[in-house]
């Protein structure tokens, strides 16, 4: 995939510019499952000579002999996976997440046993639930780059 593909960490602090994009894939490793926080992490294969990182860059963690892992050292947010001169990014770090659907997975024999079967389960929400999320107020930076973050008047 060709074209501007930007993105980020949740606080802002590094933001990414790619412009050259390979296979999107989740990723069912155990690995994977820790750094994310989740069921799967979920990979784009990216260009390096296309990757500009526009605002701070990721801090690595070696987490196997081969494989060093990009979060942000401010908001924790994972951002990439790198083997050798290979590097993949976070899906749910782009700005348009949407745009990268997954095309396979890699070590599914490694997935969690009910994951099958997750969206089988019924959707819930209630009007509380919805009251309490419409409140909220998010302090995550918005999916587009800013010149500046966070808001100058935020700075105190």
């Amino acid at each position: 995939m060709e074209g501007i593909f930007t993105g980020g960490c949740q606080c802002g602090a590094v933001r990414f510019r790619a412009e050259k994009l390979g296979r999107p894939s989740i990723c069912h490793c155990r690995m994977c499952q820790k750094h994310f926080g989740s069921f799967f992490g979920a990979f784009v294969t990216a260009d390096q000579a296309h990757l500009t990182w526009t605002r701070g860059q990721p801090t690595l963690f070696r987490s196997s002999a081969k494989v060093k892992r990009g979060f942000c050292e401010k908001c924790g947010t994972p951002l990439t996976y790198q083997q050798g001169e290979e590097i993949e990014l976070a899906i749910g770090a782009f700005d348009h997440p949407e745009l990268l659907e997954p095309q396979v997975q890699v070590n599914h024999d490694k997935r969690l046993p009910w994951i099958d079967h997750l969206f089988e389960k019924p959707a819930y929400s209630s009007p509380a639930m919805e009251e309490s999320f419409a409140a909220v107020v998010s302090f995550q930076h918005p999916d587009h780059d800013t010149a500046v973050w966070p808001p100058e008047e935020d700075e105190a």
